[in-house]
């Protein structure tokens, strides 16, 4: 009879993100996002220690680049090292932050390959890794974060559009992974450890840090007979993209909420149950800091600073990160106290005062593509297109245009620059005009 062996999947750490939402705790020097994170990866390792597990599968995206400060390696690895002392054998996957903007290589994580650190397995190329646990092997094939020049050479894709490149990918790689499924041990769990973006993920913060960026990887090439469990990364929203879960195709999302954008989304592990033919699972939640929007028109209001407060009131903002967003008009500036406003925040974790001017804003041609709009930047200049009769004659090649134009661009996109340069992608405003943020 197979013995059940017990992963604990998690991935998307990003130690080191989400400063500006934090202030320096007086007690330790450090910002009080990074003590957030280190917080929220100790409970998933104090999980995997008091379960205890067989196996850790890391899915990649250690921190928000390959070069993180020595204070934020050190606090990362003073987690993972206690997963070496309880002898949990552990898989860590490269993701696109962990890699140096040139070459190839996870050189955030390279260092515990170099350094032989006990049962730790690094993947940073398509391989199968066979672990040892207390309850028997595991095959673990890695899939680390590709881009095209990591199949291709330049003259391959030159004047092939995204669809093309994307395709001449998908066929260079599927020999690659084909090769690692004939050297599996059909007698052995296995598990896909990848790091990639699969064609019917539901995106969350990462979708303006992936246009352009790697490739998109069908379901299909995912959901294998040999394949007991598919552990994702990458993509920061838990979801399972096999209702069949025959393999279960599960991302785990990231563990902590990197900004606004995953206001609204749970984070947490996975806990599986795996044997050969068959993998139990279940999402783990986790506490983490609460993130609240507080948005509100007064531009029609006889008080707006009574109706201002009245929002903050209906708002749990306790140790919460905050951002208070009003609309009013020019003349009613001088109606609002905005000591007040800082009073009645004074009990989130921290928060932003962000007062809009009515006068300032464009009145909204598209409605689609409105403030509260979450769009892609192709998406966005599509509609921006599809309603400008005058520019038909031309879509067909502006479309083209852009993509080519984020594919060359975003080639180089994989350091620390990546947030900030994604704030300054091509996007359309509230007034249909194209602008850059």
């Amino acid at each position: 009879m197979n013995k059940t062996i017990q992963v604990l999947h998690l991935s998307d750490i990003h130690m080191g993100s989400g400063f500006p939402h934090g202030r320096i705790n007086p007690q330790t020097g450090l910002n009080t996002r990074l003590e957030d994170f280190v917080n929220t990866l100790g409970r998933c390792i104090d999980r995997a220690i008091s379960e205890p597990v067989d196996l850790v599968i890391f899915g990649g995206d250690a921190f928000p680049d390959a070069t993180p400060p020595p204070y934020v390696k050190q606090a990362f690895a003073s987690q993972f090292r206690r997963l070496a002392d309880a002898q949990i054998p552990t898989v860590m996957l490269v993701g696109n932050h962990d890699q140096h903007s040139q070459g190839q290589g996870g050189a955030s994580l390279g260092i515990y390959r170099t350094l032989g650190v006990p049962g730790f397995e690094v993947g940073d190329k398509i391989e199968t890794h066979r672990i040892q646990t207390r309850n028997g092997f595991v095959q673990v094939i890695t899939l680390p974060w590709l881009t095209r020049s990591g199949l291709l050479t330049r003259p391959e894709t030159e004047g092939l559009s995204l669809a093309e490149v994307n395709d001449l990918l998908i066929k260079r790689l599927e020999p690659a992974l084909e090769g690692e499924i004939r050297r599996l041990d059909p007698e052995i769990p296995t598990v896909l450890l990848a790091h990639i973006m699969v064609d019917r993920a539901i995106l969350g913060a990462e979708r303006y840090l992936a246009v352009g960026k790697g490739f998109t990887i069908p379901l299909s090439l995912l959901t294998r007979p040999c394949f007991d469990y598919v552990a994702l990364g990458h993509v920061h929203k838990h979801q399972n993209l096999n209702s069949a879960n025959d393999p279960p195709v599960v991302y785990p999302g990231s563990i902590e909420r990197v900004d606004f954008s995953e206001e609204k989304e749970d984070k947490g592990y996975v806990l599986i149950h795996l044997e050969k033919g068959n993998a139990q699972w279940e999402f783990c939640p986790l506490p983490v800091r609460s993130f609240c929007t507080i948005e509100v028109d007064v531009s029609k209001s006889d008080d707006p600073q009574a109706a201002i407060l009245k929002a903050i009131a209906k708002k749990n903002i306790e140790d919460a990160v905050v951002r208070l967003i009003y609309k009013l008009r020019s003349e009613q500036l001088d109606q609002i106290d905005t000591a007040s406003l800082h009073t009645a925040l004074s009990s989130a974790h921290t928060y932003t005062i962000q007062p809009e001017l009515l006068s300032q804003l464009a009145r909204p041609r598209l409605p689609e593509l409105g403030s509260s709009a979450s769009i892609d930047p192709l998406s966005a200049l599509k509609t921006y297109l599809d309603n400008r009769d005058d520019l038909k004659d031309i879509a067909s090649e502006m479309m083209e245009a852009a993509q080519s134009l984020l594919a060359d661009e975003t080639e180089a996109w994989l350091d620390g620059s990546e947030m900030e340069e994604a704030n300054r992608m091509p996007m359309v405003n509230a007034d249909g005009q194209l602008r850059l943020l």
